[in-house]
C-alpha cells in the first residue's frame, strides 16, 4: 500500500515558475542569480502558508546547480540538485529558531560558517522563524550577518517582522510576500484535482480558497480532508459547507429577501434554525455584514472585482442588489456594526440578535417614512420664505401649521392638533406700570411672562402628551417669532441719535432695576460690573470667564434694551475679561469682623467695652 502524502508537500513547489502567487517575489530572485546580485543576506517575511521557506529552498537550490536552464531555473537532473531532492545536500543547512534560540545555538551556528564547501559554490543557511531569536542571540548574529564569507548566504524567514531588531533588518535584503488571492488558490486546486482524478465543484474549491484566509498550504489541508470526507465520489458544495461547518450563502439571500419583504416572523424562524444548527449568534452577524457589504460592491461595475465569490453566487449578489436600496444597505450595515460591538456586552445575546433583525426588517419604512418629514419640512420651509406673515397676524396664522409627522421603526405618532385660540387673535397688550417703574422693554417680566398652555383638550377625553408636548413647542415658537419681528420693526424704527454717558448710564440703570424687580441676583452682579463708553461701543470688563457665561444668557435682551432707550440701532456691546481684579472673598469669622470694623470703626470700640471676642 503507498503512503500517503499531503498535498501540501506532495506538489510543494520545486521551481520559481511553480510558485503561486508571489510572482514579485521569483522574479527578481532569478534576475539576481542571472546577473550575479545575490545578497549576503535575504529576509522573506509575510504571513504563513504564502511560500517563503519554499522560496528559500528553491533559492538555495538553484544558485548551486551546475547546468542551470536559460530562463535561470534549477535543471533538477544535475548532482547538486539531486542530493537537495533527497534531503542529502551539505550546502544547505536549515535551523528552526522556535526551537534553537539560545546564543550557544547561533554561536555553533557561526562556527560552521568558517568552513568552506567542499562542492559546490555557495552554503546556504536558512533559519526559519527567526523573530523567535532572543536579544543575545542576535547579538551573536549581527557580525556574521554583516560580513560573512563569499561563500555563506543567509536566507531568513519570518512570519513577525516586527520583532525582529533593527540592526538585523538593515543587514537584510528584505522581501514582503502577500497573501495569495482566492482565484490564484483556486486554479492551483483545480489543476491539483485534475491531476489527482477527483471530481471537483467550482464552487467547493471557491468556498475552500475563501476558508483558507490567503494560505496555499491550509487551503491544500483543507482540500484533503473535504476529498477525505467525500470517499472517492464528487466533492461538492454542499458537502464541503458541511464539513467546514460554514453557514451557506443561501441563509444570507433569505435573510435579505426577508427583510426587504419586512417579514420579520420568518426572519426569526430562520435565526432559529440557524442556532439550531450550531452556529454562533455573533459570527451570523458578522456573516450577514459581509453579505450586505458585497451587495453594496456589486452594484458598481468598477467595484465589483473586490467580490471574492464564484462566478454563480457573483450572478446571486447582483440579481439581489438591484431589488436593495443603497439606503438600506448603509443603515443595514450600520445596524449590524453596532450589533457586533455591543454583542459581548449584552445578557440576552440572542435578544440581541434578534432585535437588529427585527430594525432591518422594517427598515425601508422608516427610511420612507423619514424622507416623507423632511419633505413636508422642506415644503413648509418653501412656503414661510415666499409668504412672511405680518407680525400682527402671528398668532391667527400660527394655529394654521401642520405639526411635522414623527418617523419610528414601527408606529407613527399621531399629528397633534392645533392650539384652540380664543377670540382675540393678538395677546392682550400688557398693562403699562407707574411712572417711577421703567417699562420693561428688552423683555417680559416674570409676572406678565404666559406660563398656561390653554384648556383645549382632545374631544372625548385628557389631551395626550404628544399633544401637550406639541403644544408647548407651537406657543413657544409664537412668542420667540413675535418678540423677533416687534425687535426687527421697533429697531428699524430708531432715529440713530447721538447720546452721551450721562444717556447709557441711566438706561444701564433701567435695565438694572428691571432685573432687580425680577429678582434675578445672578444677572444682577453682572450689570454691576465696571464699563466704559467709546463712541457708540460700551466696552463691559468682567473678571472671570463664568461672568461672560452668565452675561450671554441675556445679552441680546440687554443690547436691544440700550438701544430702544438711546434711540440708535449703533449702539453695540463688547466684553473684556480683566484678570487679576477679582475680589477677595470673605470666609472666616475674623475676615467678616475685620471688614465690617473698617466699614464702621465704633464696632471695635464696643467689642472693647462689652470686652467680647470672636470665635475663631
Amino acid at each position: 500500500m503507498e503512503k500517503f502524502v499531503v498535498s501540501a508537500r506532495k506538489y510543494r513547489p520545486a521551481t520559481f515558475d511553480s510558485v503561486v502567487g508571489q510572482k514579485h517575489i521569483t522574479t527578481t530572485l532569478i534576475n539576481a542569480i542571472n546577473n550575479n546580485h545575490l545578497a549576503q543576506a535575504f529576509l522573506f517575511c509575510g504571513p504563513r502558508g504564502v511560500g517563503k521557506t519554499t522560496c528559500a529552498r528553491i533559492l538555495a537550490k538553484t544558485i548551486n546547480c551546475t547546468d542551470r536552464q536559460e530562463n535561470g531555473e534549477a535543471c533538477g537532473k544535475c548532482d547538486s540538485c539531486t542530493s537537495f531532492q533527497n534531503n542529502a545536500s551539505f550546502n544547505v543547512h536549515e535551523l528552526d529558531a522556535a526551537s534553537n534560540n539560545s546564543v550557544d545555538d547561533i554561536r555553533n551556528l557561526v562556527e560552521q560558517v568558517r568552513y568552506a564547501p567542499q562542492s559546490g559554490q555557495y552554503k546556504v543557511y536558512i533559519i526559519d522563524e527567526v523573530h523567535m531569536l532572543s536579544n543575545q542571540a542576535f547579538n551573536a548574529f549581527l557580525k556574521t550577518l554583516e560580513e560573512p564569507p563569499s561563500y555563506a548566504i543567509f536566507i531568513l524567514a519570518t512570519t513577525e517582522k516586527h520583532k525582529i531588531i533593527p540592526t538585523i533588518l538593515s543587514r537584510c535584503q528584505i522581501f514582503d510576500f502577500n497573501r495569495i488571492t482566492v482565484g490564484d488558490m483556486t486554479s492551483h486546486l483545480m489543476n491539483i484535482a485534475e491531476k489527482e482524478s477527483i471530481d471537483a465543484e467550482d464552487e467547493a474549491l471557491h468556498l475552500i480558497a475563501q476558508k483558507a484566509d490567503g494560505a496555499l498550504r491550509d487551503a491544500l489541508s483543507i482540500f484533503d480532508l473535504v476529498c477525505t470526507f467525500a470517499a472517492g465520489e464528487k466533492v461538492t458544495y454542499k458537502n464541503t459547507v458541511d464539513n467546514l461547518h460554514v453557514l451557506d450563502y443561501d441563509y444570507y439571500f433569505k435573510i435579505v429577501d426577508l427583510c426587504l419583504a419586512e417579514n420579520h416572523p420568518e426572519i426569526l424562524i430562520t435565526f432559529d434554525e440557524i442556532l439550531r444548527k450550531g452556529f454562533d449568534g455573533h459570527n451570523f452577524i458578522i456573516g450577514l455584514a459581509e453579505h450586505l457589504r458585497n451587495l453594496m460592491v456589486c452594484r458598481d461595475k468598477q467595484t465589483v472585482q473586490l467580490l471574492e465569490v464564484s462566478e454563480t453566487v457573483q450572478e446571486k449578489y447582483r440579481s439581489q442588489a438591484m431589488e436593495a436600496p443603497i439606503s438600506f444597505l448603509l443603515s443595514g450595515l450600520n445596524l449590524l456594526s453596532n450589533c457586533d460591538l455591543q454583542y459581548k456586552a449584552a445578557k440576552n445575546q440572542r435578544l440581541h440578535v434578534e432585535l437588529c433583525l427585527m430594525k432591518l426588517a422594517h427598515l425601508n419604512a422608516a427610511i420612507t417614512l423619514s424622507r416623507a418629514a423632511a419633505a413636508v419640512e422642506k415644503k413648509k420651509a418653501e412656503l414661510r420664505a415666499a409668504n412672511p406673515k405680518p407680525a400682527t397676524a402671528t398668532a391667527k396664522s400660527s394655529s394654521n401649521k401642520l405639526a411635522a409627522p414623527k418617523s419610528t421603526n414601527t408606529v407613527q405618532e399621531p399629528t397633534p392638533k392645533p392650539i384652540a385660540q380664543s377670540a382675540q387673535t393678538a395677546p392682550k397688550p400688557v398693562a403699562k406700570p407707574a411712572a417711577q417703574t421703567p417699562p420693561p422693554l428688552g423683555r417680559p417680566s416674570i409676572a406678565t411672562r404666559p406660563t398656561t398652555i390653554g384648556n383645549a383638550q382632545k374631544p372625548g377625553g385628557m389631551p395626550s402628551f404628544a399633544d401637550l408636548k406639541a403644544r408647548v413647542q407651537q406657543k413657544s415658537t409664537q412668542q420667540e417669532n413675535q418678540q423677533e419681528q416687534t425687535e426687527n420693526q421697533q429697531t428699524a424704527e430708531l432715529q440713530n441719535r447721538p447720546f452721551t454717558v450721562q444717556d447709557v448710564e441711566k438706561a444701564w440703570n433701567l435695565f438694572s432695576e428691571q432685573l432687580r424687580h425680577e429678582n434675578n441676583q445672578t444677572a444682577l452682579s453682572v450689570m454691576h460690573q465696571k464699563w466704559a463708553l467709546e463712541g457708540t461701543v460700551l466696552k463691559l470688563q468682567l473678571s472671570s470667564v463664568l461672568q461672560q457665561d452668565l452675561l450671554e444668557k441675556f445679552r441680546m435682551e440687554l443690547v436691544q434694551f440700550m438701544k430702544l432707550k438711546l434711540d440708535n440701532s449703533n449702539f453695540k456691546l463688547e466684553v473684556n475679561i480683566v484678570e487679576g481684579e477679582t475680589r477677595k472673598m470673605i470666609y472666616t469669622p475674623k475676615e467678616k469682623y475685620v471688614h465690617l470694623m473698617e466699614k464702621y470703626p465704633e464696632l471695635d470700640k464696643f467689642r472693647e467695652f462689652l470686652n467680647l471676642d470672636f470665635d475663631m
